[in-house]
């Protein structure tokens, strides 16, 4: 038995590209999302004005980028409770590096995603070596990073970042804001890495049947340490760029941001239980949450009723998903 043969997507369906598209697990999440979109529209003056749609992408942006790696994660069985942390513990480190040390950013940026690196191998490294819950490890790793930004930076922000790395978070590029840009190549390189690579099989046959890839010959242990990698990267990488949206490292920001990732990729239509998912769904998945928040606020909706709204909605979703898997 080789290693594609555990792989639990299904074979390229027949009919056309609407059929095909029916079938993905991206399809529910795109008919959400255009139904809200539809319902601002009807409701609001100026949702479908560029200013306002850039506007939601750009405060999706950071949700999204940290839902790469928690997609990963979640295909395989498990879950990474971190990444909010991480995202405080790479912004402040790269801030620190540039106003203590005065670190140009090409040298700063590259430490502060060293450092996500590290916390998401150490994670993987309990969750597939040492056989430890990824809930738990990761649980305990978020209370780690989030200690470790605050003694750094003594509980107050880093201020006095320069222009050039503020560029990261406010810069236009194509008349397009650079976060926006930076989530698109981070998908880019997610959908090869999961569709079109050995990782992306050995990742949905891992959360399919681990059990069944192990014994296929596949090193389970070592894809699991590389998925926690990819979190703890993707994670860095949103905290560089909040840093430099907000042109300061803050220890205390990044808090729920993995609960927002959790509900990014379940309404994009990835299984909770691993094995089943798209990483356009997750993206699809950020969008919608960034469409309601916006649209939400546009209406004046109260913003605790909005929590009410989105935790339904998560439900929701992982209700369909849970009927789709049946």
């Amino acid at each position: 038995m080789n290693a594609t043969a555990t792989h639990p997507l299904p074979p390229t369906p027949d009919g056309g590209l609407f059929t095909q598209l029916r079938r993905s697990t991206a399809f529910l999440p795109l008919v959400g999302l255009a139904a809200i979109s539809v319902f601002m529209i009807v409701a609001t003056d100026n949702f479908l004005s560029w200013g306002n749609l850039q506007n939601i992408a750009l405060q999706s942006s950071i949700n999204a980028i940290i839902a790469v790696g928690m997609t990963a994660a979640i295909l395989t069985g498990g879950i990474d409770l971190s990444v909010g942390a991480v995202v405080a513990l790479s912004g402040t480190l790269a801030s620190g590096m540039m106003v203590q040390f005065g670190l140009p950013p090409m040298l700063a940026v590259p430490l502060g995603l060293a450092v996500g690196v590290a916390i998401g191998l150490f994670n993987g490294y309990c969750v597939a070596y040492l056989r430890m819950p990824p809930i738990i490890v990761t649980l305990a790793t978020m209370g780690i990073a989030r200690g470790i930004a605050l003694i750094y930076t003594g509980g107050y922000p880093i201020d006095g970042l320069p222009d050039s790395f503020a560029f990261l978070g406010g810069g236009v590029l194509a008349g397009i804001k650079v976060p926006i840009l930076i989530m698109l190549a981070t998908y880019l390189v997610a959908y090869v890495l999961l569709n079109m690579a050995p990782f992306g099989r050995y990742v949905y046959a891992i959360g399919g049947n681990e059990e069944a890839t192990r014994l296929s010959g596949v090193r389970v242990s070592r894809y699991k340490l590389l998925v926690y990698a990819l979190s703890g990267l993707t994670a860095a990488i949103a905290g560089i760029v909040q840093a430099a949206r907000v042109t300061s490292g803050q220890p205390g920001v990044g808090v729920g941001f993995e609960l927002d990732a959790i509900a990014a990729v379940v309404m994009g239509g990835t299984s909770i239980a691993g094995g089943r998912g798209a990483i356009v769904g997750t993206l699809v998945g950020a969008l919608l949450l960034g469409v309601l928040n916006n649209g939400l606020n546009m209406i004046g909706v109260s913003p605790y009723l909005q929590l009410i709204i989105k935790g339904g909605i998560v439900l929701l979703a992982i209700f369909i998903s849970r009927e789709a898997r049946k």
